[in-house]
């Protein structure tokens, strides 16, 4: 038996993010309030965003990758996020430690870091990240609107929730 009732609308929020990042831990309290309010109506992607001022943000973000690989994607970004002084001074045996630590294979984190097999998805976004003009974390991208994170996520929640709210409410062609 098929479900023929129409799919309900859905919006994408594109969040581009780095995990060595202060301001970006600081921004999981709204997107943990947005995931709440939409659930799976508003799709989280996280976008990678590595800043060189950090040393450790590119090893960060291809261990998130295969946190997604390996089914634990956001998860694995807030408890990394929630640790970034530590990531600060251990580097990339925190990011295994923290895989063993939620159950995923920390192997194989190891060998996906000494591997590089994700490193072109992380380059992919940063690469689309300055082509759209995205200088710092967290940024947000929403309904085509580019909000600014970095500076202040003052207001960046309502914002978002504005933008998410119109899209939802626009009927599907």
């Amino acid at each position: 038996m098929s479900d023929s009732s129409p799919a309900r609308p859905t919006a994408v929020l594109d969040v581009w993010c780095e995990l060595q990042c202060t301001d970006c831990r600081t921004a999981l309290d709204d997107l943990r309030a947005l995931r709440a309010r939409y659930g799976d109506r508003l799709e989280l992607r996280l976008r990678h965003f590595p800043l060189d001022k950090h040393k450790h943000a590119f090893a960060a973000a291809q261990a998130a990758e295969e946190a997604a690989a390996q089914g634990q994607g956001w998860p694995y970004v807030e408890a990394v996020l929630g640790r970034v002084a530590e990531l600060d001074r251990a580097g990339e045996r925190m990011l295994v430690d923290t895989a063993r630590e939620l159950g995923l294979d920390a192997e194989e984190f190891d060998t996906a870091l000494i591997d590089g097999r994700h490193i072109l998805i992380v380059d992919a976004d940063q690469a689309e990240g300055k082509a759209i003009g995205v200088t710092g974390t967290p940024t947000y991208v929403i309904g085509g609107e580019r909000l600014d994170g970095g500076k202040s996520q003052e207001g960046i929640r309502e914002r978002i929730e504005e933008i998410a709210d119109r899209l939802l409410a626009a009927p599907r062609a």
